[in-house]
Order: structure tokens, then sequence, then C-alpha cells
């Protein structure tokens, strides 16, 4: 049957978000690499690159299968569609 991410992906995900950005601020303010808009978009794209990882691991480790393996018929039933 269809599955959503699982719970554990949402929370651990969030938190090693923050988590990521925090240490590459402090890695990037010991650099002596200027706070600006580039900065931001690195940290933010790290940061979600790290954060995005961690929650492939969680659903790995729990067994959640990907949504995007998820069979179309399946779909179509779960959200009560006609099947074409």
């Amino acid at each position: 049957m269809f599955e959503l991410p699982s719970m554990w992906n949402l929370i651990i995900s969030t938190l090693v978000f923050f988590i990521a950005a925090w240490y590459i601020h402090r890695y990037l303010d010991e650099q002596g690499i200027p706070k600006g808009v580039t900065r931001g978009i690195l940290v933010f794209t790290l940061a979600s690159l790290v954060s995005w990882g961690a929650g492939e691991l969680v659903d790995k480790i729990s067994g959640t299968p990907p949504v995007a393996q998820a069979d179309l018929s399946q779909l179509l039933k779960a959200t009560g569609q006609p099947e074409p």
C-alpha cells in the first residue's frame, strides 16, 4: 500500500537541518568568510543536503519505502480517483 514518509523522517531531518546549519555557520565564521546572500544560500543548500541524507537514512533504517516507487494504481486507489 502507498505510504508517506515516516514521522521520524520529518523529526530527524528537521533537527539535523538546524544542527548542520549551525555548524556550517560556525565553520564559515572561523574561515573568515564574510556574511552575505551567497553565504546564506550556501549554508541553506548544504544544510538541506545533509538533512535530506539523514531523512533517507531514517527511512532506510525503518524500512519505509520511497514514495516515488509507489505503483500508480495504488496511488489512485489511495486518493479515491478512478483508474484511466
